[in-house]
């Protein structure tokens, strides 16, 4: 179907990226601006702010607590942003959303960012928070079952990664992995999949954009042939925890999610690929207030009850 009308009024109203190279300052910046007040925003039982003291150092953490209660799920979360945009508060809605439909209790981390922070930095921040929580289950009233990761975009690709890593390592506490529109690999070549021709211009994200935006990630260290930089080059996905992959129609990394998927699937992973019609990447965080996309909080909480 085409981009929905809501989405498209806001692709048509984006102006032209200024020239020159990209301003990380300036952007992260113009994001934060655009972040409700406190009073606007879902609420929950609580919000806390905190510190996660893990291998790779201290790391900040926002803790969503849905409802009163003796013991919650947890379900840790990584917002996206190209590895050097967003934050705890540009993404604080979508861990409320996420908390309140799951009811699990939620962790967001604050991972070190590109190009100030090397890879593997905010990998390391990352898998040393999902550690972190799991070692301080007590502290976080864990009731310990449910150990969930979630990430959108960028966010996704460290998902897919800390899965992998937490396997390798023998850390078996990981019992879902949500990958919201991730992106999975990181060699930009067009031919390497129809999404990225076919949604190349007009829905926002365009595959122009994706070399220099992850430009910043690329020049940190992260080798694009790395299966912790690219996921989708891991070659062993067997032993991986069940996945739910959530994909746009009108997204240039559409394609590389669903090819996921499907490898998981043929590695015996319990996967599900989920595409939203209508939708650019970006729609969680951009475009959740739209029924037909809020719906995504729904179905990963019916994921993560093992009803899909």
């Amino acid at each position: 179907m085409a981009l929905h009308p809501e989405i498209a009024k806001v692709v048509a109203s984006l102006p032209a990226p200024p020239p020159g190279p990209l301003d990380p300052e300036a952007m992260r910046a113009g994001e934060e601006a655009m972040v409700p007040p406190l009073e606007e925003r879902l609420p929950l039982h609580s919000v806390e702010d905190t510190t996660a003291q893990t291998p790779a150092g201290d790391v900040p953490v926002r803790i969503y607590t849905p409802v009163d209660a003796e013991a919650y799920g947890l379900l840790v979360y990584f917002h996206g942003g190209a590895f050097f945009l967003g934050s705890l508060d540009t993404h604080d809605h979508v861990a409320r959303s996420l908390a309140k439909e799951t009811g699990l209790k939620v962790v967001s981390v604050g991972y070190r960012r590109a190009p100030e922070a090397a890879f593997p930095a905010g990998l390391e921040d990352c898998s040393g928070v999902v550690r972190w929580a799991a070692e301080n289950g007590q502290q976080l009233e864990w009731d310990d079952t449910t150990l969930a990761i979630a990430g959108d975009s960028s966010g996704g690709t460290f998902v897919a990664a800390v899965a992998a890593l937490a396997h390798d390592e023998g850390f078996d506490r990981i019992t879902h992995q949500v990958l919201f529109y991730p992106s999975l690999d990181l060699d930009f070549d067009v031919d390497r999949y129809a999404s990225l021709r076919e949604n190349a211009v007009g829905y926002g994200l365009e595959t122009a954009g994706l070399k220099p935006f992850n430009a910043f990630y690329l020049s940190s260290g992260a080798d694009p042939a790395d299966p912790l930089v690219s996921p989708i080059k891991r070659a062993d996905l067997t032993g991986l925890p069940p996945a739910l992959i959530v994909t746009a129609e009108h997204d240039p990394l559409r394609d590389e999610g669903e090819l996921y998927g499907q490898r998981l699937k043929e590695a015996g992973v319990d996967a599900t690929v989920s595409r939203y019609a209508g939708a650019g990447h970006g729609f969680v965080q951009h475009f959740s207030w739209i029924a037909a996309y809020h719906r995504v909080f729904d179905e990963t909480a019916a994921f993560l009850r093992g009803e899909s």
